[in-house]
């Protein structure tokens, strides 16, 4: 985690040590007292024969403990593995068994009881090819698999992020999510290495209080929409800037924010990746910052796999997983699928995961295209698309809707469909839930969903015919 050393100069200099690092609703630690915590807790961890390079898999509820934790393995020099603390024991042990850290941390390090408490930690300065941050990434489909940066993938780009967000010491920073995603852990790593507070919440209750202390939001757009609605129903806020990651905005949201005084910035990435592209202002995705982008032809297809040469890809997986992540030199991608890029350098626009695409009778259909056109039905809170088995087709396009029970709902979803869709893209099978199953970035969890769907009984995970 490229952050200890910043934290501590913080603490170091008379001007910040006094700020407020981290918050939560319960308590909060100035930068001062963040840095005894962090050197309490590498002096603890090398005690318990914790060694710099050493893989620390930290799995904690509290976000304030669990980020603690992670600056102590960043100072002592090993890498932290952010863990999700949901995660049933089984697959936990699973996990754990898999890569095989060298400690594991599931209660609270020990904290500083000064400015200067917990002597300095072993190991020699850090340096950019360290292994300093490893997090899980559950892609559009399967299982998590580990991931791990080095210290300059992330470090690096905080420059970059800095600008682009107009971020200053002053300011606050919410993180609404769970630190085991990696758009929230940067989101935190990025405001500490800046000097700035971060207000960590894990309710939506709690994240509509917050907004009235905060003046930056790291989110996705699900989380986007919440807040927009809570601001908009006269909520306090503070908020000038929303920084929304995922492939796509919700249609209105950023003229919606607009109106309530947030600008939005939207980029679009992977784990694997880090930030590919960016749109500070609704005229398309970008080049982010030292990326370049390369859109390849596919065979037989309108869309190609987008493809990046960048300083922040990862390094890749732990423990010889395989992924997404494919590298051909200096090139790299997760097999996301775009239109091919203008000759005049254009905007990238994206159509969806390559491992997610849809083949039925002969054609091939992006999910996400059938997604844009469902989500803005109203009724709809969320749509995950997929394909399910079909006998004679192979697999027919297959909806899963989050919404409360409406009589008519089904057909008023097949006029739209019949009028916004080609004949290949219109869902066969349609499904209703209360609640899609999310990532821990909120996310549609979209593996969940397929497993939900070939079960022999999708009523037991909540998926119910769509009337």
């Amino acid at each position: 985690m490229p952050a200890a050393p910043h934290v501590l100069a913080h603490a170091a200099d008379p001007a910040a040590r006094d700020r407020v690092a981290l918050r939560t609703p319960e308590r909060s630690r100035t930068y001062a007292a963040l840095a005894a915590d962090v050197r309490a807790g590498a002096t603890h961890l090398g005690a318990t024969g914790t060694r710099p390079g050493g893989l620390v898999a930290v799995s904690l509820p509290d976000p304030l403990d669990c980020l603690t934790a992670v600056l102590a393995v960043d100072h002592l020099g090993a890498t932290p593995l952010v863990c999700d603390p949901s995660w049933p024991r089984a697959h936990r042990a699973e996990v754990l068994r898999t890569l095989a850290p060298r400690t594991f941390v599931e209660v609270p390090l020990p904290r500083g009881t000064g400015p200067a408490a917990g002597a300095p930690a072993p190991g020699r300065a850090p340096g950019p090819d360290d292994l300093a941050w490893a997090g899980f990434s559950s892609g559009s489909t399967g299982r998590p698999r580990a991931v791990v940066r080095t210290r300059a993938s992330w470090a690096g780009s905080f420059d970059d992020v800095t600008r682009l967000v107009d971020l200053t010491p002053a300011d606050t920073v919410l993180v609404p999510g769970p630190l085991a995603s990696s758009l929230y852990c940067f989101a935190a790593v990025h405001a500490l290495a800046v000097g700035a507070g971060v207000y960590l919440t894990r309710t939506p209750a709690a994240t509509t209080t917050a907004l009235a202390r905060c003046d930056v939001v790291h989110l996705v757009p699900q989380v986007l929409d919440d807040v927009l609605a809570a601001v908009a129903a006269g909520a306090p806020s503070r908020l000038r800037h929303a920084v929304v990651g995922g492939a796509s905005l919700p249609a209105g949201a950023r003229s919606r924010a607009a109106a309530l005084g947030v600008d939005v910035l939207a980029y679009y990435g992977a784990v694997e990746l880090s930030f590919v592209a960016y749109d500070p202002d609704g005229s398309g995705l970008r080049p982010f910052p030292g990326v370049e982008l390369d859109v390849r032809p596919l065979p037989a297809a309108s869309v190609g796999e987008v493809w990046v040469r960048s300083p922040w890809v990862s390094r890749g997986y732990l423990a010889r997983a395989t992924g997404p992540l494919r590298r051909d030199g200096a090139w790299s991608t997760v097999g996301d699928l775009a239109d091919p890029l203008s000759p005049d350098g254009g905007a990238l626009v994206l159509r969806g995961r390559g491992d997610g695409a849809i083949l039925t009778g002969g054609s091939t259909v992006v999910p996400e295209d059938v997604e844009v056109v469902l989500r803005a039905v109203p009724g709809v809170r969320d749509v995950v698309v997929l394909g399910t088995p079909h006998r004679r087709l192979g697999a027919v396009v297959s909806a899963v809707v989050e919404c409360d029970d409406r009589p008519g709902l089904r057909a008023h979803l097949e006029r739209v469909a019949r009028g916004a869709l080609a004949p290949a893209q219109r869902p066969r099978r349609w499904y209703g839930t209360r609640a899609l199953p999310r990532t821990p970035s909120g996310k549609p969890a979209r593996g969940a969903v397929s497993e939900a769907l070939g079960g022999a009984d999708p009523a037991s995970a909540g998926l119910e015919p769509l009337r």
